[in-house]
């Protein structure tokens, strides 16, 4: 999720496109919580590890 965040930002950013560019910042923020929440330990979804 992190990757696609990423990668719809970068594309959002060259093309100009303020939609792709929010979409990626989101995604970038839930990856981020979500590799912090299984990083800890913390069962995300019902898995131990989220990666």
């Amino acid at each position: 999720m992190i990757v696609l965040g990423a990668i719809l930002l970068i594309i959002g950013l060259i093309t100009g496109i303020s939609v792709l560019w929010t979409i990626g910042i989101i995604l970038l923020v839930i990856g981020a919580v979500l590799w912090v929440l299984g990083a800890v330990g913390h069962a995300v979804g019902s898995r131990r590890h989220y990666w």
